[in-house]
């Protein structure tokens, strides 16, 4: 990893920059296909995009084809405690089922190891979302636990499934 730049086959995960702002609300905060399984407010209009606090934020990178160096979504890590922390994901869903996800969830989990030291590493998702279930799967994330009715969104009550998985694995 050169600074804070990860690569894969076909992606660089990198750190948010200014000139992202259109590719993220493009893929992120108004495709709302991608709303309904990651949490993020959506915005109707670029105007009313708050996009100014997310390029100094270190928990947040892109996810950027290589071959042409735009954004197409984000991973991130949270709740970093005790050798632990729980990563998400987002990707326009006109980049679904091409692998993306995979890649990128993979080496991030490797930096997560790797880089930030940790032993554990945590991913949840809106039970039903099978495809998102897969993506763990194949990054050698285990089930963990279920969690009923755990959190609000979108005006409902969501259940959330989690996976994890150990340094040593």
């Amino acid at each position: 990893m050169k600074g804070n730049e990860m690569e894969t086959e076909r992606l660089i995960l990198d750190r948010l920059r200014e000139e992202d702002k259109r590719d993220y609300f493009e893929n992120i905060s108004h495709d709302r296909k991608v709303l309904e399984t990651f949490i993020c407010r959506y915005a109707e209009t670029m105007e009313e995009f708050d996009f100014s606090s997310y390029p100094q934020r270190e928990d947040i990178f892109a996810v950027r084809l290589k071959e042409t160096g735009r954004l197409i979504g984000i991973i991130l890590y949270f709740d970093e405690k005790d050798g632990a922390c729980e990563i998400g994901y987002g990707i326009g869903s006109r980049y679904w089922n091409r692998g993306y996800v995979t890649e990128a969830a993979r080496r991030f989990i490797r930096y997560c190891f790797e880089e930030r030291g940790l032993k554990r590493v945590y991913a949840s998702f809106f039970t039903g979302n099978e495809a998102s279930r897969r993506v763990m799967e194949k990054c050698g994330m285990k089930f963990s636990r279920f969690s009923e009715r755990e959190l609000e969104y979108s005006g409902q009550m969501r259940d959330l499934t989690y996976y994890c998985i150990e340094r040593d694995n």
